[in-house]
């Protein structure tokens, strides 16, 4: 990702939960402004400004132009990237937030899998591990579809995998 404000833009932009809404959105599909204030019951104009921070900070890229009832429509999609230094500062706490917001609205009896774990691993496992996950994540953000596909249904995925810092060591 290349940001002319050495990445502030990006760090602003992760910091509203919206706008991690409309990355969600935009994951594996192009959709225009009317098209994410429609799905998030926000207005036109609320949409837009948000994609516009969105553009700005590189965190999502323009997918074409159409043609609406006599105007031009932009598209916009979010090419997934991992989130690197102070990016994740921001990051993470949205994130948690979003979690929260998509578990209130979790299908009761849906299938699902949950696991939180701080543990020490051989670095080839780790490294297994990590790679099998992102290539998961890689499979479901291109099957992506758009909101309310026929036969598809809505998902919930939030991963994070890092490495931490070598305290609470055995001596």
């Amino acid at each position: 990702m290349s940001l002319g404000d050495g990445g502030q833009g990006s760090l602003r932009a992760l910091a509203h939960p919206v706008r991690l809404q409309m990355l969600s959105l935009l994951t594996g599909v192009s959709l225009t402004a009317a098209e994410i204030a429609r799905q998030l019951g926000i207005t036109h104009a609320n949409a837009s400004y948000h994609l516009r921070n969105l553009l700005a900070s590189g965190l999502i890229v323009t997918a074409g132009e159409e043609k609406i009832r006599g105007g031009l429509a932009k598209r916009y999609r979010y090419e997934p990237q991992d989130f690197t230094g102070e990016q994740v500062t921001f990051f993470y706490p949205a994130a948690a937030a979003e979690l929260t917001r998509r578990a209130e609205e979790r299908r009761a009896g849906g299938v699902g899998v949950m696991s939180d774990a701080e543990v020490w691993v051989e670095p080839a496992v780790w490294q297994g591990v990590r790679d099998r996950i992102a290539a998961a994540l890689h499979d479901l953000h291109a099957a992506a579809r758009p909101p309310g596909s026929p036969g598809a249904v809505r998902t919930s995925t939030t991963v994070a995998l890092f490495e931490m810092e070598r305290t609470g060591e055995q001596g």
